[in-house]
């Protein structure tokens, strides 16, 4: 079964051209590079959610699908899961366009955690909407 491709239209949560400079000793994107681009993602629409300040507390069901290239369009689309009461859980879906290609290739998914913190680092309640 072919997974559908997000809605490109309404743009992702992130974009970034992969570069030379995120590449591991082997020569491919640095999964640790890819975490973060994710990460970054994940927590704006956290940060939007929560109404402040957040900080990721787990990463989990992280799923490395296909390797980003260098010169890859790296597209990070968000998901809102679950918004407990003082933490959100998102998934992350990453896609990326190689080259000149119009066709997307889903390269990692990931279900991210946050929780919202006040001015002291401390946990706090997130308003219900």
């Amino acid at each position: 079964m072919q997974e559908e491709v997000p809605d490109f239209g309404n743009g992702p949560a992130l974009r970034a051209m992969a570069m030379p400079a995120d590449t591991n000793p082997s020569g491919d994107i640095f999964g640790g590079w890819l975490l973060a681009q994710m990460d970054i993602a994940g927590g704006s629409l956290a940060r939007q959610r929560a109404g402040g300040r957040v900080t990721t507390v787990g990463v989990e069901a992280m799923t490395f699908h296909k390797p980003v290239l260098v010169g890859d369009e790296v597209s990070c689309y968000t998901t809102l899961v679950r918004v407990g009461r003082t933490s959100i859980r998102i998934k992350i879906d990453t896609w990326v366009r190689r080259g000149d290609q119009f066709d997307h290739i889903k390269v990692t998914e990931g279900v991210f955690t946050y929780v919202a913190i006040d001015e002291n680092r401390r946990p706090r309640p997130i308003d219900a909407e």
